[in-house]
């Protein structure tokens, strides 16, 4: 038998935006269509649930999400399904660890944000990346314990990969360190990827994989692409998520999205045997 597409995930920065953080009219139409036509379509981003339901509110998306790196599940009506954080002992030594080589740190806490000092990654978070305006607490130590911290966010441009290897080595198998923008290395609970977030959702729906379509241009989106029917790499993706990708569109400045739904949606190119 053949199966078609049931559901669409698609990655948020570099993939369904543009580089300036705009929602492009073909992309938006493309995506209405396929609702239209019974295809459901989620957000699968490594932002928060704020940002991410803003999007969605600009489509008219009334569906589940996966936020956060998989780390927050929401249903349609916004209610969590499922929720991770990182342990107390991991977000001390990685807080600690900021703290010492005096790089900036933010926290993403559900649908708030803290940051332990302004500055201009404090900024960038908001006024580029759409995610709401961090709160600024100083230290994030009295908070461990006192609240759900999903992921922590550490940023350094000048020797990221150092900064990397030393996060990794900090962390062991206590947590993953993965970059999905150039600004900000994120550090999340081991086991958990957006990958992992979306097959806990789709096992929520009773949705097949192999009836899925995800779209995504980074790090963070090679196990999403890798684990469904279609995985679609955006043209400005790396090699890697090239490499695993079954096709590769138009880049997000380009309105990409728009041709991989147009591709493997609405013009129903795509179908998987089963035999």
């Amino acid at each position: 038998m053949n199966k078609t597409i049931r559901l669409v995930a698609i990655d948020q920065d570099g993939t369904l935006l543009d580089s300036h953080g705009q929602l492009s009219e073909k992309n938006s139409r493309a995506i209405r269509r396929a609702v239209a036509q019974g295809v459901m379509v989620i957000i699968a981003t490594g932002k928060s649930q704020a940002s991410g339901r803003a999007v969605m509110a600009a489509l008219g998306l009334n569906a589940p999400g996966v936020f956060s790196q998989g780390l927050v599940i929401t249903a349609a009506d916004g209610s969590v399904l499922f929720e991770q954080g990182l342990a107390s002992e991991t977000a001390v030594s990685v807080i600690n660890f900021a703290q010492t080589h005096q790089l900036p740190l933010l926290a993403y806490c559900g649908e708030r944000m803290l940051a332990e000092n302004p500055g201009k990654y404090t900024d960038l978070l908001h006024d580029h990346y759409r995610e709401p305006k961090p709160e600024v607490v100083g230290s994030l130590i009295p908070w461990v314990g006192q609240i759900t911290m999903n992921k922590l966010l550490i940023s350094d441009e000048v020797t990221t990969a150092r900064t990397r290897a030393a996060l990794e080595q900090l962390v062991g198998d206590n947590a993953v360190v993965v970059q999905a923008v150039p600004h900000y290395l994120e550090v999340l609970p081991p086991n958990t990827s957006k990958g992992k977030g979306l097959r806990w959702l789709l096992a929520h729906l009773n949705i097949d994989p192999a009836e899925v379509l995800a779209i995504g241009d980074g790090e963070n989106d090679l196990e999403m692409l890798e684990s469904v029917g279609v995985g679609v790499a955006m043209g400005n993706a790396g090699t890697a998520v090239r490499a695993v990708a079954n096709h590769v569109v138009a880049t997000n400045d380009e309105s990409g999205v728009a041709e991989a739904i147009e591709t493997f949606v609405l013009n129903g190119e795509w179908r998987l045997e089963i035999e």
